[in-house]
């Protein structure tokens, strides 16, 4: 017998499970595919927040997720000897012309509130070899973003499991606390049960280059994410495409996208592709994690829709779903409650 059961082995539900298992609980994660294997396998990492202004629950609970992040991290690190490869090294935006720039610096005062002093939104001059061309001659240098490697943070998440005695298998019985994190299938099995659309999926290209660049900041330019990773790898990507025939293939969309990326850095020209991914990410009707209660499995849990936004997410989700499942404390935002997406 255990007391917490998570069905699926994504970002979410490992998170999850690592929050209740630090905490003393017995824990089973069961995912017939294996850990991260749908889209918390990827290979981008990008861990970028929204922008600073419009304030309202969604990007509050980022930025305190991304503000856990590097404790999060160093602590499963430190218990797996493994690297999950974060880093919080910022990124950089370049501005493309009078208005975006008044816009830039109007962020810049808002992030000096509602980033709590913990980050900068600021606007700089564009420079060096690994900076993008900007039509402005200025960039955005915001000092929240970071990146981790996808694989390696789910691998690192299930090595902490291990560690401290908690089970990651392909099958086996669910009993105490069971929580649902099985990302597109649940979404699709929830939909099924309803009346209409709960959510779907969002099917997203990217490439891994030959690229050694692991100190540098990521890049967000020509509708690109461009990360460097600390094994001397650089991600890019990636596609948001709604409509798909195959979830896993690579087409010439991602040939754009490794384009776009080159011309935004030339640096990147003539690096080798040495990897090319494509998988299904979860958005919730409502783009926000749903959260809380399970709406169709009574005294069951939920934990879903992670979309482009989980890794970052992952620290708060895993915190407030231990609460609610341990000690009974629900602290979820509203617009996070599955209901939200209903």
């Amino acid at each position: 017998m255990v007391d917490i059961t998570v069905m699926g082995a994504g970002i979410f539900g490992l998170s999850v499970a690592w929050a209740c298992a630090k905490r003393g609980a017995r824990v089973r994660v069961i995912d017939p595919h294996g850990p991260g294997a749908g889209a918390s396998g990827g290979i981008v990492g990008a861990m970028a927040p929204h922008v600073p202004e419009l304030w309202n629950s969604k990007k509050a609970f980022q930025l305190d997720s991304l503000l856990m992040a590097g404790d999060f991290w160093a602590e499963v690190a430190e218990v797996s000897n493994r690297s999950p490869g974060y880093a919080r090294l910022g990124r950089l935006q370049p501005i493309a012309d009078a208005a975006a720039l008044a816009l830039a610096h109007e962020r810049t005062q808002n992030a000096a509130t509602l980033w709590q002093g913990q980050a900068e939104w600021r606007v700089l001059p564009a420079s060096g070899a690994w900076c993008p061309p900007s039509a402005t001659g200025q960039i955005i240098h915001d000092t929240l973003t970071a990146r981790l490697h996808p694989r390696q943070a789910c691998a690192a998440l299930v090595a902490a499991l291990h560690a401290r005695g908690a089970e990651v298998v392909t099958e086996g019985p669910a009993s105490g606390h069971i929580l649902w994190a099985t990302g597109i299938a649940g979404l699709e099995e929830m939909t099924a049960a309803h009346t209409r659309t709960v959510g779907n999926g969002v099917k997203g290209q990217g490439a891994l280059l030959a690229h050694d660049a692991r100190d540098q900041p990521q890049i967000f330019a020509n509708e690109v994410h461009i990360v460097p990773h600390e094994d001397g790898t650089t991600a890019i990507g990636s596609t948001s495409e709604r409509y798909y025939d195959d979830p896993s293939s690579t087409d010439a969309q991602l040939d754009d996208v490794i384009a776009r990326a080159v011309a935004a850095v030339p640096a990147l020209a003539g690096a080798p592709v040495i990897a090319r991914w494509a998988g299904v990410r979860p958005r919730s009707r409502s783009r926000a994690p749903m959260l809380g209660a399970h709406p169709f499995r009574l005294g069951e849990f939920l934990a879903n829709g992670g979309f482009k936004i989980g890794f970052g997410m992952a620290p708060k989700v895993a915190q407030v779903m231990a609460d609610l499942m341990l000690d009974g404390i629900d602290t979820i935002p509203d617009d996070f409650k599955p209901e939200a997406s209903l």
